[in-house]
């Protein structure tokens, strides 16, 4: 799937990096350019990829400190300059652009959905948010950051990834340990899911393509994405069980949003060498994610690797109502309610969120 990615905010920017190198390392050619757009000097700074600062007559390369409502403002204000940036990395073989933010911070929340309404009012391939939720650690101002901007978002874009900080990281780790251990996490996780379909050695029985990625996030919406690897046998009748079993654990231990299982539409990618793969293992896995989400449309295939592992990816498309979301977005009220004593509810009842879902 050819995809252009724009890093907003600093998380932003880091993810998109590691996400374009991956994808460069692996030699999946899936990935067509990567740009970071930040109002902070310093964080696009460290970054190896294009950059764009801007807000300079607004906060001097400073950041937002926060403040996504002055981060969107910033990037309204500065649309024309930005969306001239990108003209010339939006190709015609773009199959869909991915903005990549942190939803916590100041210019990731408030500058992707920015960002996004104006995609889609000038392009016309889908315009996808890979968005990032802080962790229950990372204070008050990144939950409610995070809970106005998920909701902005889910509007503005075709269908939003989101990644939970929660989902894997480990107690061991230090906070700056594990934002890079979800980093590596979401690299190969999302690299792997837009390389699906593209040009590889090897030929599998039932490839899947980028209309397929596309066709599971077209209601758009809340996605989750999966991912569990065993070592194979190297005879496929061997990895009929393999395969069942590393899409269970996709769905109940692997997903970016964990505990959402109930899904509008989903898609199984077994990736792997096609020698190995068994299509009966695929096709038993198919049918027992249907089970599992409820949903009718659940798609699957093959994704040819010369790799001696297996390895099961679940995209989960219309997670909206799943538990995980709930407790996310009680947590985002409470944290806005410190912060807010005039009117602690406001932000949220008034833009009325069940009706949004």
């Amino acid at each position: 799937m050819q995809v252009v990615l724009i890093g907003v905010g600093q998380a932003g920017g880091k993810v998109t990096q590691v996400l374009a190198e991956f994808d460069h390392d692996m030699g999946f050619g899936a990935v067509q350019g990567a740009f970071g757009v930040n109002t902070a000097k310093a964080d696009l700074q460290s970054l190896s990829i294009d950059t764009m600062l801007i807000g300079q007559d607004r906060v001097k390369g400073h950041g937002v400190g926060g403040d996504n409502e002055l981060a969107a403002e910033i990037m309204q204000e500065e649309s024309t300059e930005v969306m001239d940036a990108l003209d010339g990395r939006i190709s015609t073989s773009a199959e869909a652009v991915v903005i990549v933010a942190g939803l916590g911070g100041g210019t990731g929340s408030g500058g992707a959905p920015a960002l996004a309404r104006e995609l889609r009012r000038v392009y016309n391939v889908p315009i996808y948010v890979l968005g990032i939720l802080p962790g229950r650690d990372e204070g008050a101002l990144y939950q409610a950051n995070a809970g106005r901007s998920l909701k902005t978002v889910i509007r503005e874009s075709d269908a939003s990834l989101l990644i939970d900080n929660d989902a894997w990281r480990t107690s061991e780790e230090t906070l700056e340990e594990g934002f890079d251990h979800i980093n590596d996490q979401i690299a190969q996780r999302v690299g792997l899911l837009l390389a699906s379909g593209e040009a590889v050695e090897g030929v599998g029985e039932s490839v899947v393509d980028s209309s397929e990625i596309i066709n599971t996030l077209r209601d758009g919406g809340i996605a989750s994405l999966g991912y569990a690897s065993a070592e194979a046998a190297a005879d496929p009748g061997d990895n009929v069980n393999t395969v069942t079993s590393l899409t269970r654990k996709s769905l109940f231990t692997g997903m970016s949003l964990p505990n959402a299982v109930d899904a509008e539409a989903a898609l199984l990618v077994v990736a792997g060498d096609p020698d190995r793969i068994p299509r009966k293992g695929v096709e038993r896995a198919r049918k027992w994610l249907e089970e599992e989400t409820g949903s009718l449309q659940v798609r699957g295939g093959d994704f040819p690797l010369d790799s001696d592992r297996l390895a099961s990816l679940v995209l989960l498309g219309g997670v909206e109502r799943s538990q995980r979301i709930e407790e996310f977005m009680e947590r985002a009220r409470e944290a806005h309610e410190a912060a807010e004593e005039r009117d602690p509810t406001e932000e949220f009842e008034n833009d009325e969120l069940d009706d949004l879902f």
